[in-house]
């Protein structure tokens, strides 16, 4: 197939609109950089899904339309289908998790679709999905490993390289399946070969970058949940061969980047995007060079509210403009104040402190800063005056569960072993988890957060004997949630562990 024909052609703007190319402006203080935003969170639907649905449906024969059309998403394709499904005339169907949240229940059957449940996540869906088109006749739509949907993609970067300039040196696409990656990368590399097109991944949902590097499609069985848009096991077949020999490089962030960047959008636009909507600003923060001038495409902006919390939790972070510290100091008349007296004219976002019946008591203490440079400075400030110093900025358990935590410890416990979990957001999870375990062994800890995902944050702590320890794993695996042992983290050590005499 010849994609730049196809994009050429392609038939989107009947129901997409040309989105603006805009400069954020408010980074340019701060990065030597250009950033231009491709604002795709301005469509009808709040994202490029629609350009690729649109192109694909209109194509289909009368016969096909009549017989209607048919999707498995949850998020921002289920939009597309419908919208395009309403413009053309023709009955949508859209298959959804169970757990989807109602307010993208509503918003696709705002646009006239059906809606059927089946599931607890896009795999389930996915195979009703193709029961149903067998039965019914309907033509499924994918969500972008179709050349027609890549095709549709692929005009985003067409009016990239019409309104940028002849200045643009990269180009910085989010990937999922890779639908809209191959469509940019094709048409910019076909258009303007010197122009860099790099794709952008969460480090915890990578599962193009692993491929690429594999040289074969690749599998993430356990995808991160908070870039949702781009949670995709597999890439597409057809996406993964345009991406492979299209795309100049993937650049993966953390979750504290991507939040980081969302605060920037914001700051710039007064739009909050979604966390996939802020991959690609978030990538190119971080490797563009003085000088480079960068198109990042906004694909979308249905973010949950739920979400902005756990989001503005993490910017700071993601900026590296808070420092987390356990500080210990000395029980003693005087310390404290001298511990306060080396915090200076910092800004102190957090402080958690408890008297102790030890010889030396931690401070669980947040302190904005300047760059990675102040952190370490202040660090080594600590260290000078005498006070034990850790750096926990980076340290995920501290972040997630001790900050919100801390404040009594027991003065012994015996046998505790400490997890973390990753719970389904779905009716029962909590029960199954404590009928498994009740009455086998005590629950000592358990602090759960959720912060918008399809999975919520447990961090449990369990009394287990030595030699049940086998019993117990083996007991943790039959439930069949996600679990890590954090029994030597130092966040739980010095904040939640038993004091040390």
């Amino acid at each position: 197939m010849n994609y730049l024909t196809e994009i050429l052609n392609a038939n989107v703007y009947d129901v997409a609109a040309v989105t603006p190319l805009q400069e954020a402006k408010s980074l340019a203080s701060r990065h030597p950089a250009k950033f231009l935003l491709k604002r795709e969170d301005l469509q009808s639907v709040h994202s490029y899904k629609i350009r690729g649905a649109y192109n694909k449906m209109s194509r289909l024969s009368k016969e096909a339309l009549a017989k209607g059309v048919l999707a498995a998403s949850a998020g921002n394709h289920a939009q597309g289908v419908a919208l395009s499904a309403k413009k053309l005339g023709v009955k949508a169907t859209i298959v959804m998790p169970v757990t989807t949240p109602e307010i993208k229940i509503n918003a696709v059957k705002a646009l006239g679709a059906d809606i059927v449940l089946s599931g607890d996540g896009y795999s389930e869906c996915a195979e009703h999905a193709a029961k149903l088109v067998k039965e019914t006749g309907m033509t499924f739509i994918p969500p972008y490993d179709d050349p027609d949907v890549i095709a549709g993609q692929g005009t985003v970067g067409k009016e990239i390289l019409e309104q940028a300039g002849r200045d643009l040196t990269a180009v910085y696409v989010p990937i999922g399946g890779g639908g809209l990656a191959a469509g940019v990368s094709v048409y910019v590399k076909s258009v303007r070969p010197w122009v860099k097109v790099i794709g952008v991944e969460p480090e915890d949902s990578d599962c193009m970058y692993r491929s690429i590097k594999a040289g074969r499609r690749t599998t993430v069985e356990n995808p991160g949940l908070f870039a949702d848009g781009v949670c995709v096991k597999k890439p597409g077949e057809e996406t993964f061969r345009i991406c492979r020999e299209c795309l100049d490089s993937i650049v993966r962030v953390s979750t504290s980047e991507t939040c980081a960047a969302i605060k920037d959008i914001f700051e710039s636009t007064r739009a909050i995007c979604e966390p996939a909507g802020a991959l690609a600003l978030a990538a190119a923060k971080k490797t563009a060079k003085p000088g480079d001038v960068c198109a990042c495409v906004i694909s979308g902006a249905n973010m949950n509210f739920d979400r902005i919390r756990f989001v503005s939790e993490q910017t700071e972070l993601g900026e590296g403009r808070e420092a987390i510290f356990d500080c210990a100091i000395p029980e003693r008349p005087g310390s404290f104040s001298m511990f306060i007296e080396k915090l200076g004219r910092h800004s102190v976002t957090e402080f958690n402190y408890r008297l102790s019946e030890g010889v030396l008591a931690h401070v669980f203490v947040g302190v904005s800063v300047k760059d990675l440079q102040e952190r370490k400075a202040l660090q080594k400030s600590f260290r000078s005056a005498g006070f034990h110093c850790i750096d926990l900025s980076d340290n995920v358990l501290a972040k997630e569960h001790v900050r919100h935590m801390v404040g009594g410890r027991p003065a012994s416990i015996a046998n505790e072993v400490v997890y973390t979990f990753e719970f389904p957001e779905k009716p029962g999870a909590l029960m199954k988890f404590l009928s498994v375990i009740a009455g086998r062994w005590n629950i000592s800890i358990f602090h759960y957060r959720n912060h918008g995902a399809d999975h919520g944050k447990v961090l449990a702590g369990f009394q287990v004997p030595k030699e049940e320890r086998e019993r117990f794993l083996a007991v943790l695996d039959e439930i069949g949630y996600q679990f890590t042992e954090v029994t030597g983290d130092p966040a739980y050590k010095y904040f939640l562990g038993p004091r040390r005499k």
